[in-house]
């Protein structure tokens, strides 16, 4: 959901203004990381026999708007040709755009390194255009420490083409204390679809305005939401044969899915009365306590209800998303960006490029930082919310040094381990997600306006208009 996400950061930006320039989360890469070369383990040349040949590498610059970003990318840039003194960094402002990246390569125009979106691993690397980085990771020290759910979109035949940097999966952020107020017990992380009903229907009490679910029902985030279910349901968006794109969310799978909206709205009624929320809405609702639940990344409603809401620590908890079934996966739509190195690159410039991507990975820079961060909002009287997903595991020796500086401070909102057991992520359709969404939110809509919609052909109707306005035009290459 890249363009909602987008302004979403801008409406949490909002929600939590007091926070100062740190967030209230971790999202440690690359460019954010602290200071001196001596601060990462990963932060000087090896030791080599023969003098290493001079590359040149482009690399992608932080939005520069952003001061802050700026002036930490401008540092690593200094601490790594100090430290890769035969490597001059160059930089563009260009950013990945799947619509872009073929006439960039065409014209030998594209970076030697940039972030590409979770979707498009099949596709970057079936056109030949981003590098096999199998060899080189097989060689990194720190292999193995790398998240797995971050690795798996660009891990294509066995082969990895991407490095992970960081992303999220979409969960429930759920409002122990409402729970405890009506009497309920907190489910188990291996929860299902029943289990959610359940609580959800015993927890709202619209006499006090208070909804079991924020339902998000207004704008492409309604699409968005419901996707979740459709992919807990076993269901795919659209299927790629022949260079043509076609619509599959008409299936078993997505009636299902829409199904159990129609039930949670009017049997349960868990929805609030007024369900036209958007992305903010949803948040503002489960941070100012009138909905127990809300299905986002659970980081942001968390950072949201701490931060600007009268919530304590102990009175949020994060779950995956609830099977359809007990012992189904509980799949949630997986957000992340990775980076990515030109195929057209030399081999030179493509170990160049992964030293520039990996230099501030799993030391003592990234350690720091996020340290720096918790104090900062300590003093501000504010919390600190671990980010769902980071580029390393979080039972690795990395993960455990950060789980170390988390347990330090008493202002440290953490994730339960089994969330990292039970959660799977999925990416969004690679090709029109936004119009994907768009579409699928008329059919939400429809199923929340109307207890006796026909989810079929609610559906139906949404795959006729996504593959006429859209899909269609769709030009695989």
């Amino acid at each position: 959901m890249r363009n909602i996400l987008a302004s979403c950061t801008i409406i949490l930006a909002l929600i939590i203004a007091g926070c100062g320039s740190k967030s209230g989360s971790d999202s440690p890469s690359p460019a954010s990381a602290a200071s001196s070369p001596s601060a990462s383990a990963s932060s000087s040349a090896p030791a080599s026999s023969e003098a290493p040949a001079n590359v040149e590498i482009t690399v992608q610059a932080p939005d520069k708007n952003n001061q802050a970003d700026v002036q930490n990318f401008n540092d690593k840039i200094a601490r790594f040709q100090k430290a890769y003194p035969n490597v001059k960094v160059n930089t563009t402002d260009w950013a990945y755009s799947p619509n872009e990246i073929g006439i960039k390569m065409a014209a030998n125009e594209a970076p030697t390194v940039y972030s590409a979106y979770a979707t498009d691993g099949n596709f970057l690397a079936g056109k030949g255009w981003i590098a096999d980085l199998t060899g080189l990771l097989d060689q990194y020290a720190y292999k193995d420490q790398f998240n797995d759910i971050l690795l798996k979109p660009y891990t294509i035949n066995g082969k990895i083409y991407g490095i992970p940097d960081s992303g999220y999966t979409i969960g429930i952020a759920l409002n122990k204390k409402l729970l405890a107020d009506k009497g309920i017990p907190l489910p188990p992380m291996d929860w299902t679809w029943d289990d959610f009903l359940q609580i959800a229907q015993k927890v709202s009490d619209p006499a006090k305005g208070i909804a079991g679910i924020a339902v998000m029902g207004k704008g492409n985030e309604a699409g968005w939401g419901w996707t979740n279910f459709f992919y807990e349901a076993g269901g795919d968006v659209q299927k790629v044969e022949n260079g043509k794109v076609t619509a599959t969310f008409n299936s078993d799978a997505g009636v299902k899915a829409l199904d159990f909206y129609k039930k949670l709205n009017w049997e349960a009624k868990a929805f609030p009365e007024s369900w036209s929320l958007d992305w903010g809405g949803a948040v503002g609702a489960f941070t100012q306590g009138r909905a127990a639940m809300v299905y986002v990344g659970p980081t942001d409603a968390i950072v949201s209800a701490l931060n600007n809401g009268q919530g304590k620590i102990e009175d949020f908890a994060a779950y995956p998303m609830p099977s359809m079934e007990k012992g189904g996966e509980h799949v949630g739509v997986l957000g992340s960006n990775s980076w990515v190195i030109n195929a057209n690159a030399s081999g030179d410039q493509q170990k160049a490029a992964f030293d520039w991507v990996t230099f501030d990975f799993f030391g003592d820079a990234g350690l720091k930082s996020t340290e720096d961060s918790i104090k900062q909002l300590k003093d501000q009287g504010k919390y600190f919310v671990q980010r769902e997903l980071g580029y390393w595991k979080a039972d690795s020796d990395y993960g455990l040094k950060m789980k170390a500086v988390y347990d330090k401070y008493d202002n440290v909102w953490q994730y339960d381990p089994q969330f990292f057991q039970y959660a799977v992520g999925k990416p969004e359709a690679q090709y029109e997600a936004q119009s994907y969404y768009a579409a699928m939110t008329i059919a939400v809509q429809g199923a929340l306006s109307n207890k006796n919609a026909d989810s079929k052909k609610l559906l139906d109707q949404a795959v006729e208009k996504v593959q006429k306005e859209n899909f269609d035009k769709v030009k695989v290459q």
